[in-house]
């Protein structure tokens, strides 16, 4: 009888749920997919269900339940913090300590109540840390290597170094709250007026736009960094252990001023602070990847964790640190922490053998839902929605690349749905990164975001190195590295423009991906991990002579990724996409007699601002 591992996160950020089969990654989901509520927090109910019935079996067939953290020691953590700042803090530890007592330290109950049941065997908790590890190091494609992750904060650790080899896992050192460059850079996030936990991205968007002229006083008064990577915060300057709230006073007057507020207008002020931040966050990273270099000798690097997310710091990483290769985990924040429990338990604690796949064994992180092609007729009929069947392979991907060749925007929905928080060319939207107006069209029509924001490229792989200074050997399936755009493909610039004016010069020969410094977030597509994007981009080439395209995740401002094919089309008739492609049909605007009535102020309000 095969062994039944279902992992979860839960309760605090990303909830998510993983299931192993003999050690195999057979599904896994994060819970906000299926509520539509953006980092949906609760009991995975959903993920869990999607799981199980993928596998054919229910609560009763499990063996072993792996929650991602340790609570008891969390609760620890809080009840220290609260000492070491008492009496200050008291309205912080009043807002936490009820949430815990109601429920959150007796996680089997909870658990067991979620699920309706519990496992045969028992449930079983690592530390955050090591769930990250595992997340990071098991389904790598690596027999051995150093693992890295860095995050806001688990139990106590907020840093960890370890080593993998074969089918074990060994932390080695570790850097504890307070003391975390997570929370340094949420710290910047907040007070630059973005959400914390989910608008650190778009600091690192914002920092090319300004320049690093706050690097000294962040230096000087923040974080003591030393050589291997460590470090140590002034906590005279933050408000996370005693208040709710990230900056505190002293905070405030270094930098000039209170913190921004939200949706109003970015200064030059703000881009030179996310400036200042990505260039330190950069230089703890690689500190830290060079020192786990110096202590495990390992040749290859796997990392997880929030700041594993910082795509700015992982090509940092790639091209100036002492590693052959890196492997990232796509799922890198809590949300993975499922994945890696459950890896965890099977590897780790059960000590299964672990056999290593030439390209990992994440299948391409496409581990969510699919649909049919029948039953997405049924439902498009069902709608009177007028829609073109490609017959075959050869005809989809020739009539997307002749539509995407006409400057459309494609809402691109294909098989199992991406674990993580990045489209992968599943739930995509896409469109020609040649065009210099695609960028602010798909933000301002599409995406309804900050017109700064950029937008990253898909390539195929054999063409990436000709296009983006990445080495011919290495990859970035996961839209986890950022390189810079090749100097032959770059045009010239004024370099007297400052902020946002930046935006209105073309870059490169590809405008619509080029950041602003010459950058991009880019994803190495193969016929290995996602056929149908490769034969559509292979046939955009043969057309245009370009293997460049942009991708964005298929949804809009604070709306979480599409997951069903009535998410696609709502989401369509919410915006101003031009062509949606689900699965083989291809549903042209133009072409409708009429169509499904949706209240888009409605559909865009119905999602948080983040």
């Amino acid at each position: 009888m095969p062994t039944y591992i279902l992992g979860i996160s839960a309760y605090y950020h990303d909830s998510a749920a993983a299931l192993l089969r003999d050690g195999d990654i057979v599904a896994a989901a994060q819970e906000e997919r299926f509520t539509r509520k953006k980092h949906d927090a609760g009991f995975p109910k959903h993920a869990v269900e999607f799981c199980l019935r993928t596998a054919g079996i229910d609560v009763r067939d499990l063996d072993f339940v792996a929650f991602y953290d340790k609570p008891i020691l969390k609760f620890h953590r809080i009840i220290e913090t609260f000492m070491a700042f008492a009496p200050v803090g008291l309205r912080a530890f009043a807002h936490q300590v009820p949430i815990l007592l109601g429920g959150k330290l007796n996680m089997r109950r909870l658990l067991k109540k979620g699920l309706g049941g519990a496992p045969k065997n028992r449930f079983v908790f690592p530390e955050h840390h090591e769930s990250h590890a595992a997340s990071a190091f098991y389904p790598s494609p690596f027999e051995d290597a150093a693992v890295l992750t860095m995050d806001g904060v688990g139990e106590w650790a907020t840093t960890s170094l370890g080593v993998g080899e074969g089918n074990r896992l060994r932390l080695l050192k570790e850097i504890r709250f307070p003391h975390s460059v997570g929370l340094l850079y949420s710290a910047f996030t907040y007070y630059c007026g973005f959400k914390v936990n989910s608008g650190e991205y778009k600091l690192m968007g914002l920092a090319p736009y300004g320049e690093p002229r706050f690097e000294k006083q962040i230096r000087e008064h923040l974080i003591d960094l030393r050589e291997d990577g460590s470090y140590r915060l002034d906590q005279s300057y933050f408000n996370y252990c005693q208040g709710l709230t990230m900056t505190g006073p002293k905070f405030h007057a270094l930098f000039g001023g209170p913190p921004r507020s939200p949706e109003s207008k970015l200064e030059q002020v703000h881009m030179d602070l996310a400036a200042s931040i990505q260039k330190v966050t950069e230089d703890v990273m690689l500190r830290t990847a060079r020192h786990a270099h110096a202590l495990t000798g390992k040749k290859n690097l796997c990392l997880a964790g929030g700041v594993a997310l910082n795509c700015v710091g992982n090509g940092v990483i790639l091209r100036e640190g002492p590693f052959e290769r890196i492997w990232i985990q796509p799922a890198a924040g809590d949300a993975g922490g499922a994945l890696g429990a459950a890896t965890f338990l099977w590897h780790q604690l059960l000590d299964k053998p672990r056999q290593v796949k030439p390209n990992d064994s994440q299948r391409g992180s496409l581990l969510g839902p699919r649909y049919e092609p029948n039953d997405i007729k049924s439902f498009l009929d069902a709608e009177n929605i007028v829609y073109e069947q490609c017959g075959d392979e050869a005809a989809l991907a020739d009539r997307v690349a002749e539509l995407i060749e006409q400057e459309n925007v494609i809402g691109w929905f294909q098989g199992p749905m991406e674990f993580g928080p990045r489209a992968l060319g599943s739930r995509s939207i896409i469109g020609d990164a040649r065009s210099p107006k695609m960028q602010s069209v798909m933000n301002l029509k599409i995406k309804f975001r900050e017109s700064f924001r950029p937008f990253a490229p898909i390539v195929l792989r054999e063409r990436a190195s000709e296009y983006f200074d990445i080495a011919p050997q290495h990859e970035s399936p996961y839209m986890l590295i950022v390189a810079p755009v090749r100097q032959e493909k770059r045009k010239p610039v004024d370099g007297t423009a400052t902020g946002l004016d930046k935006l209105k010069q073309l870059r490169s020969v590809v405008p619509a991906i080029t950041h602003v410094d010459f950058s991009a977030r880019l994803q190495t597509v193969d016929s290995d991990r996602n056929p149908r994007l490769a034969s559509m981009m292979r046939r955009f080439e043969q057309r245009t002579g370009c293997p460049v395209l942009i991708n964005t995740s298929f949804n809009v401002r604070g709306e979480p990724i599409v997951c069903t094919p009535q998410d696609a089309l709502r989401c369509f008739l919410g915006t101003e996409m031009d062509v949606l492609v689900l699965e083989n049909f291809v549903i042209r605007r133009a072409a409708q007699k009429s169509l499904p009535t949706i209240d888009r102020e409605k559909y865009l309000a119905g999602f948080q601002l983040d």
